[in-house]
């Protein structure tokens, strides 16, 4: 349930790149309430991904505050990282492993012990639909397959904000289905969402409140309805189009 508390708050961000190559940001503010389901949306390379990865401390910022749950991301503390699970693009894990091998390994190295990481491996297994694949080489797997061993990843620690990077690229629909089916109910539990991804439909279905990014700026930012309500659009991709064009964009 969305409440007052913030699980992300960025204040006066600043980035960019050494050499000056790709997005930049210059004094970016933004919010995300605590149990939201809020979606990060704009062209190739627009910021979606770099400010994901400041989100996270994967990439640091050359000015201002990024704060999960009230917690400085540039320390880059144990505590922090146990707040937060992130299941990025590219696949995150060791191909030449299983999934109960990549589990354990991951569980380990975010701080669980040999009882939580089996619990949680067997039931994100389940969940996922990988018990009968559990313990073959994750190389020999489909895409949608590999897709879910990243969302279990993500999830092994049961982080209070999960931080998705097009998490169902490239699937079949059972999976996509599958996937978007689990993460609302993570969110039914308290788990906060931020999503980003060019399936605008998708999106639709997932997210409460979302900001339209473009060329390193927040150009929109409310609940989908009423952005869509205040440019008379009844679609997202309508709402995307509109306010960030339709010439092509090279992301590079």
């Amino acid at each position: 349930m969305v409440n007052n508390e913030l699980a992300i708050k960025i204040s006066n961000l600043g980035f960019h790149y050494p050499g000056n190559d790709g997005v930049t940001f210059s004094g970016l503010n933004l919010k995300v309430k605590k149990g939201e389901r809020f979606g990060l949306f704009g062209p190739n390379g627009a910021g979606k991904t770099t400010l994901l990865s400041l989100m996270t401390g994967l990439l640091s910022a050359n000015q201002g505050t990024v704060e999960l749950l009230g917690h400085d991301v540039s320390r880059h503390s144990n505590k922090v990282n146990a707040l937060f699970g992130f299941v990025p693009q590219d696949f995150s894990f060791y191909q030449e492993m299983s999934p109960v091998e990549n589990l354990e390994f991951f569980g380990a190295w975010a701080g669980l012990n040999r009882r939580q990481i089996k619990t949680r491996t067997d039931e994100l297994l389940h969940i996922l639909g990988l018990e009968n694949v559990r313990n073959k080489q994750v190389d020999k797997f489909s895409g949608g397959m590999k897709r879910r061993v990243n969302l279990a990843i993500g999830v092994i620690h049961d982080p209070s904000v999960l931080i998705l990077d097009e998490p169902t690229v490239g699937v079949d629909v059972q999976t996509r289905h599958a996937i978007i089916n689990y993460l609302l109910e993570l969110n039914k539990n308290g788990t906060t969402l931020i999503y980003t991804s060019h399936q605008l439909s998708e999106a639709e279905g997932l997210c409460e409140e979302v900001a339209l990014i473009d060329s390193g700026e927040i150009i929109a930012q409310n609940t989908l309805t009423e952005l869509l309500k205040e440019h008379s659009k009844d679609s997202l991709e309508g709402l995307f189009l509109e306010l960030t064009g339709k010439e092509y964009r090279n992301d590079v």
